[in-house]
């Protein structure tokens, strides 16, 4: 179990800072030091410095964390509140937060997910084998490298999931049993689910694929068991009871943000999930994003690299890889449900993901809300799958089916657990491969813009977005973190930042404030527009575009003006 902790821990801690934050991470670097985005003025020129001013440590407390973040955010406080406690026992880095003790917290409580996951492993199956297997593949996930490497709430999040798994695990265990739940356990249960809404409101839909499963565990064991009379026993009366108490305080638990999240809600800020207008082949794209986001749990190659061989070699590999190991884990689930000790958890667990997979796509065919953009949002079932996989793999380590034979010389070795081995060291490149930052890279790349902007612009330039909420602003501090970044260099520049505030009512009205910051500024004068969605006249200001060819940047939308 230590082994599996430390490669875990090092793994998530590996090259924590090599990729640049972006929108998201900013907000909880922000929120969490208990600064506000409105403090960054708008509509009018400003320096790097001033643009970066709310990542400056202060001695603000817990109630300016909420406040900031529940009127400016759509999202609980129960991270950011940790995540301030945490970063106020740590320097700040050359006057600004320190992006690694950032990401440091998320990722500490990513490698505490992997005992968590023994746990969760044995608790369900009674194997300490399958909770063996299961922290190791949860120690190397690719899918868990990349949420722990990010300054946000999710590892968080994962730990409830496994806690409110366990507890599912041991009522319907009791049910089968014919045991009365106790008191303090259903006072566990409450605390825990609430705890998952109070991190990100994405729990509930752990929470309802729990019901769901429950609810189905009950009717088979009314309608196929034939146990009519012993549910109508003192004893299942009792834990309906309880089921029903466990029901009703988590609601209250998670009703409490119900005013809070109305009061704060902001759809500006969900809308790039929002996708109701397909046409076609679009229809499938959720599917397969879905799909993509399932493979990385247990392997993901370069595939996001420039060089186009190393991603064909990358997609073949594990493409071969998928077509082994498939039937491999198939086997075992098949072995597992064939056992009367490994059927049921192995039921309650697939019943599970399949029950939030129902929901996540009801949610995004039906109300038009595609959950299977962000990839992130996995994290209310992973850990089931990732037990789901240990499971499979327990009853080949255990039959010992993946015996093999290598023959060096004069000498005969035996390679017990090959199958496990190879599907455990795909795993182990992949997280390397996140890490590295040669997949799961970053939305935005401010750290391939700011170089191209540095070598065409050595004098004024200004650089200047549409503003509509924290988000844009997240997209342009990510440009300044590289000019900090670069600001020892010979070739720096000395940028000055423009976010023009965009509303439904005037689409016209940055374009108008974009003329009028040009018509103040000196020149000869390099203006960048960056994600800039208005009319772009800028003709009357004599600037005129760059005939210069520009490199793609992912997130950044880009063009180039020389005004004189």
């Amino acid at each position: 179990m230590l082994v599996w902790f430390a490669i875990g821990i090092c793994l998530r801690l590996n090259h924590l800072e090599l990729k640049s934050p972006w929108t998201d991470e900013f907000s909880t670097m922000v929120f969490s030091q208990g600064n506000s985005f409105r403090t960054v003025p708008l509509d009018r020129a400003i320096a790097l410095d001033v643009l970066m001013t709310p990542l400056i440590p202060t001695d603000a407390g817990i109630g300016e964390v909420t406040q900031h973040l529940l009127s400016e955010s759509n999202h609980p406080p129960l991270y950011f509140v940790l995540a301030h406690l945490w970063m106020t026992l740590f320097p700040g880095d050359g006057g600004l937060v320190s992006l690694w003790m950032a990401r440091s917290l998320p990722a500490i409580l990513g490698a505490v997910s992997i005992p968590a996951i023994y746990g969760l492993g044995c608790i369900a199956f009674r194997s300490r084998l399958v909770g063996q297997l299961a922290a190791a593949m949860m120690a190397v996930s690719p899918y868990g490298i990349f949420l722990a490497q990010e300054a946000r709430h999710y590892t968080l999040g994962i730990l409830f999931v496994i806690a409110s798994l366990a507890c599912l695990v041991v009522a319907v265990r009791h049910i089968g049993e014919e045991k009365s739940l106790p008191f303090w356990f259903s006072i566990v249960w409450i605390v825990i689910n609430s705890l998952g809404i109070a991190s990100h409101y994405f729990f509930v839909f752990t929470l309802c694929a729990e019901g769901i499963v429950l609810l189905a565990f009950w009717y088979w064991e009314m309608r196929h068991d034939k146990k009519e009379k012993n549910f109508q026993s003192q004893i299942q009366i009792q834990n309906l009871k309880s089921l029903v108490a466990v029901t009703a305080g988590t609601l209250a638990g998670g009703l409490v943000w119900l005013p809070v999240w109305q009061h704060s809600y902001n759809s500006e800020l969900t809308e790039w999930i929002g996708n109701s207008d397909r046409i076609g082949w679009e229809w499938l794209t959720p599917i397969f994003q879905a799909i993509a986001a399932w493979i990385t749990m247990l392997s993901l190659l370069p595939v996001e690299v420039t060089e186009l061989p190393i991603v064909i070699a990358s997609g073949l590999v594990m493409t071969i890889f998928f077509l082994w190991a498939l039937p491999i884990l198939n086997r075992g689930i098949k072995e597992s449900l064939a056992k009367p000790t490994t059927r049921q958890p192995v039921l309650l667990f697939g019943g599970f993901v399949l029950s939030s997979l129902f929901l996540f796509f009801s949610i995004t065919y039906v109300f038009g809300i595609d959950l299977t953009r962000g990839a992130r949002y996995n994290f209310v079932y992973f850990p089931a799958v990732i037990v789901l996989v240990g499971a499979s793999l327990a009853p080949e380590v255990k039959n010992q089916k993946s015996k093999v034979k290598i023959k060096i010389g004069k000498n005969l070795f035996y390679l017990w657990y090959f199958n496990f081995s190879i599907i455990w060291l795909m795993g182990f490149l992949s997280a390397m491969t996140v890490s590295f930052n040669l997949g799961y890279q970053k939305y935005y790349r401010p750290d391939l813009l700011v170089p191209v902007i540095q070598q065409i612009s050595k004098a004024n330039l200004l650089i200047a977005t549409t503003h509509k909420t924290h988000v844009q602003t997240g997209e342009i501090m990510g440009l300044g973190w590289e000019f900090k970044r670069f600001a020892s260099s010979e070739i720096s520049a000395n940028p000055m930042f423009l976010l023009a505030h965009k509303n439904s009512q005037n689409s016209t009205l940055p374009t108008i404030t974009l003329q009028k910051t040009l018509s103040t500024l000196p020149r000869p004068l390099d203006l960048w527009l960056v994600n800039f969605h208005a009319p772009n006249d800028v003709k009357s200001q004599n600037c005129s575009a760059s005939s210069q060819s520009l490199p793609f940047v992912d997130g950044y939308d880009y063009q180039l003006y020389h005004c004189d």
